[in-house]
């Protein structure tokens, strides 16, 4: 044993040993070792996640987690080289290899052929059509398409790090070489990542999405009302609204829709909003929103509650018309773009940015609401939907809320990273899953899902109610790198929530990339399920939170009937 030979191989490597020893990036010769992981890995790709996966996420997935495999078994393969460990010979040498290459090939066809089995199973929870054994050829294709790219890009890496090291092998030892050609290695990837692509990816969806968001959705109208941005004597152009602004104000239950509900006189709803043409600055948006709903008469209304985005500028419909069904109209709504990128962008790159605004706007609204006579003032809650729920969280960690609190919030499929989500979730109740938990007696926080769950506990909810209305097959929630290793507590017997399937099984490595694919699709699943919630959920949930006048459980009901009559799923 010689140790590492600087043109790319362990010396101690025979022929036989892999099919090829050369470093040709377009080589087609694969490390035997690596092959059979690889192998494996892609039988564990096939596992079922949390949501069911079409032909083009399935082979994404395969191709990903096939590398992953490959360079775990070439890495195996140099440390057993390089400290000298035994290998078998002779006769033993293929008695050896069957008995570790034929359960890898069985569990290989076994993955396959269930493959179909297991997401029919998940798809039928999801209400889906089931596929058939057929997608299993193009999931393959595209899955070795993937692979190959992928080893190509670390071939062209392990080149340039060889090329490094033998130059620097002219002037310096050759292990001091060796060093600094990987560390010159290491530093180049980091700076082509997070220098040049990162940023180059983020400024061009940032510059495509800003387009988009001038555009109009077909169903979007200007509003003719007053009491909408963007309408009659409003101080926000319609044209500054963006795409997601201009649906917000446009859309929603009219008088009449709320009084064929209520058979009663309803007043028209108030929605406010600023683009992020609206105005130059972050505090010029929220002074323009404080204005309109000075304007509009907002702070005369009976509920007022205000909103975070997500990553668009996009307020969930779905959350926003209950409450105006529930309240017959008497409130005002106010939300302000801060971005122009979907969340699953937003959740990387605009972080900082959603908590900033989220407390600037709500600094300026509350403050001037504070400052009005305190019976005649409107009811505040705040409201935001994944990456939205994150920036409102920034607003109930504020002090500016302690002298002046206030009256609730509902917060709805909360991302991963949300930290009072995680401190509750975490500090819940031994009995208690972490998809339905009880945090403190339920006292200010409690927790729900498609099933109303906001009467657990039984004792009381306190005077500022919390709801945070999430699903058990949310991957934006659940979501963790924890998962790189560590088994999730929501996949532990007695702990899976509604359409976790029992074949769902924690695989170190694996899991995480599944779930992290997952994120992407979360909003590509029916009503209901995933990142998509009902309109029947997010009535409920403000029915507890805001504890409306004269109103039953027939009522909640009746809502929920109409609101999937009105929902096109």
């Amino acid at each position: 044993m010689t140790g590492f030979a600087l043109r790319g191989e362990p010396a101690a490597v025979r022929r036989g040993e892999r099919w090829s020893t050369t470093t040709r990036v377009f080589a087609l010769q694969l490390s035997r070792p690596g092959g059979v992981v690889g192998l494996l890995f892609f039988a564990f790709s096939l596992q079922p996640s949390m949501l069911p996966r079409n032909v083009l996420f399935q082979g994404l997935v395969s191709g990903i987690t096939v590398i992953i495999g490959y360079a775990i078994g070439v890495a195996g393969q140099w440390a057993w080289n390089f400290l000298g460990l035994p290998r078998p010979r002779g006769r033993a040498r293929p008695i050896v290899i069957g008995v570790c290459v034929a359960p890898v090939i069985v569990f290989v066809l076994s993955a396959t052929w269930q493959h179909v089995g297991w997401q029919n199973a998940v798809r039928s929870v999801f209400g889906q059509d089931p596929i058939t054994p057929v997608v299993l050829l193009p999931i393959l294709a595209l899955g070795t398409v993937v692979a190959l790219l992928i080893l190509v890009v670390a071939r062209s890496l392990r080149k340039l790090f060889q090329l490094a090291s033998r130059g620097l092998s002219r002037v310096l030892p050759r292990r001091l070489s060796l060093l600094l050609g990987g560390i010159a290695i290491v530093v180049l990837v980091n700076v082509i990542y997070n220098g040049v692509l990162v940023n180059a990816f983020f400024a061009g969806a940032n510059r495509i999405f800003s387009v988009a968001d001038m555009g109009t959705n077909e169903e979007s109208k200007r509003p003719q009302s007053a009491l909408r941005s963007g309408g009659r004597q409003s101080l926000v152009s319609w044209e500054s609204l963006g795409r997601q602004g201009r649906a917000f104000v446009s859309t929603g239950p009219t008088v009449e829709d709320l009084e064929g509900f209520h058979d009663g006189a309803a007043v028209e709803p108030i929605r406010v909003y600023a683009g992020l043409r609206s105005a130059g600055s972050l505090q010029a948006r929220a002074d323009l929103v404080l204005e309109e709903l000075i304007r509009t008469g907002a702070f005369d209304r009976k509920v007022l509650v205000v909103g975070t985005t997500t990553g668009t500028g996009f307020l969930d419909p779905a959350g926003v018309d209950p409450l105006e069904y529930i309240h017959n109209g008497d409130t005002a709504i106010v939300g302000v773009q801060y971005s122009y990128l979907p969340s699953w962008i937003s959740l990387l790159a605009d972080q900082a940015e959603v908590q900033r605004t989220a407390r600037v706007v709500f600094d300026t609204v509350h403050g001037h609401w504070s400052t009005l006579p305190e019976p005649s003032r409107p009811q505040v809650y705040l409201y935001g939907l994944s990456l939205g729920s994150f920036g409102a969280e920034s607003i109930l960690a504020s002090i500016n809320i302690v002298n002046e609190p206030i009256d609730g919030a509902l917060l709805s499929g909360p991302p991963f990273v949300n930290e009072l989500w995680n401190e509750a979730v975490a500090g819940r109740e031994a009995n208690t899953p972490p998809w339905l938990p009880i945090y403190r007696d339920g006292t200010t926080v409690r927790f729900t899902g498609e099933d109303d769950a906001l009467d657990r506990p039984a004792g009381d909810w306190g005077p500022t109610r919390i709801a945070y209305l999430q699903h058990a097959t949310d991957p934006v929630v659940f979501f963790s790198p924890d998962l790189l290793v560590t088994e999730p507590d929501w996949l532990k017997d007695g702990q899976r929530g509604p359409g976790i399937t029992d074949d769902f099984r924690h695989i170190p490595l694996v899991t995480m990339w599944q779930m992290a694919f997952d994120l992407a699709a979360a909003g590509s699943v029916p009503v209901g399920w995933g990142h998509m919630y009902s309109p029947e959920a997010n009535a409920a949930s403000w029915v507890a939170v805001t504890q409306p006048d004269n109103w039953s459980d027939a009522d909640t009901e009746a809502l929920k009937e109409l609101l999937a009559e009105r929902t096109d799923r």
